[in-house]
């Protein structure tokens, strides 16, 4: 693996970056038992086994009570790497993980068990994103422009071809899709944004409005989209309209993961523990802050309004927005 990945995909990842195929039949295991509070946690997604996160040394845990127990998920192969991203199908039972060297992983049963798909740890570069396309087709995208399609469910992948001249330096950083799952962005490195408006078959560079890091992408419940990264760069577009604005945000501190409440409340996380909330459709954004100073990586949010946040420094609880330090609305 090439070592100069380092510093970008550290950034993205927040400064990173088992043996049976069948459960184990071993009982929950508590929070604390499992070290939460300590591990490098990236992803953190809802299946039908649970609620599901992944990060450091190829840690998949399942916790099927909301977040309050955690068990260790049984994986085909130990690998150590370090997990990027789960996602699941809307069956919330056929899922894909990925990460470094290349690593990609299947389960079926929503998150309880892992079956290794590929893993090159000579030359594999990281993985940072997947996604299943309306059509059933999976794909998953990385450093140096590195892109993957498998149509039988990731029994086998073949390189995907995207626009952009001399993308294989520019490092792809998520994919993301609309409810619908019509329309689909890929973002990436020096402002890089790909669409596709007919569920991720083609896919178009869209007019460049940013020259630096985006880092993750949200379909925004009123419609239109809100892209996001490095040090406090946020933008977005209104329902009708594919121009970009840059959103008011009044920190510069670089953001990873979101999460959107109920009310539609949009809310994005990232360094130092900062959390940014916009009520006007990613316009504006008003700053709280959670526990400590860890560089938060994702967010999960409940439909009472309750949830969890990964991060490098472990996983806590969402809390409840109040005392912003700042506004712009």
């Amino acid at each position: 693996m090439r070592t100069a990945v380092g510093v970008t995909i550290a950034a993205l990842i927040a400064l990173g970056a088992a043996q049976a195929f069948a459960p184990r039949e071993t009982p929950p295991l508590a929070v604390s038992r499992l070290a939460m509070d300590r591990l490098h946690l990236n992803s953190l997604t809802p299946s039908k086994a649970g609620l599901l996160t992944g990060g450091e040394l190829g840690t998949l845990l399942v916790s099927s009570n909301q977040g309050k127990d955690w068990q260790r998920a049984s994986v085909s192969k130990d690998r150590q790497a370090l997990i990027n991203q789960i996602s699941f199908a809307p069956d919330g039972l056929e899922g894909m993980a990925v990460g470094h060297e290349g690593w990609i992983l299947n389960t079926t049963d929503g998150g309880w068990s892992w079956k290794e798909l590929a893993f090159d740890e000579s030359n594999g570069e990281p993985l940072m994103s997947v996604a299943r396309l309306p059509s059933g087709a999976w794909i998953a995208v990385g450093a140096f422009g590195r892109a993957l399609r498998s149509n039988d469910k990731g029994a086998s992948w073949t390189r995907l071809s995207l626009p952009g001249a001399g993308m294989e330096d520019k490092h792809l950083n998520r994919i993301v899709g609309s409810p619908d799952g019509r329309h689909w962005l890929i973002v990436g490195e020096r402002g890089l944004v790909l669409r596709s408006d007919n569920g991720g078959e083609d896919w178009a560079i869209v007019a460049p409005f940013y020259n630096g890091s985006l880092y993750n992408a949200i379909s925004l419940p009123q419609g239109g989209w809100l892209a996001y990264g490095m040090r406090g760069n946020v933008f977005h577009t209104t329902p009708g309209n594919t121009g970009w604005t840059r959103s008011e945000m009044p920190v510069q501190a670089s953001f990873f993961g979101h999460g959107v409440a109920a009310d539609g409340r949009v809310i994005l996380v990232g360094q130092g523990s900062v959390m940014a909330t916009s009520t006007d459709g990613g316009q504006h954004f008003s700053l709280s802050r959670a526990q400590g100073r860890a560089t938060l990586t994702d967010l999960f949010v409940q439909p009472d309004g309750q949830g969890w946040i990964t991060s490098d420094a472990g996983l806590q609880a969402f809390p409840a927005l109040s005392r912003p330090t700042g506004s712009t609305q």
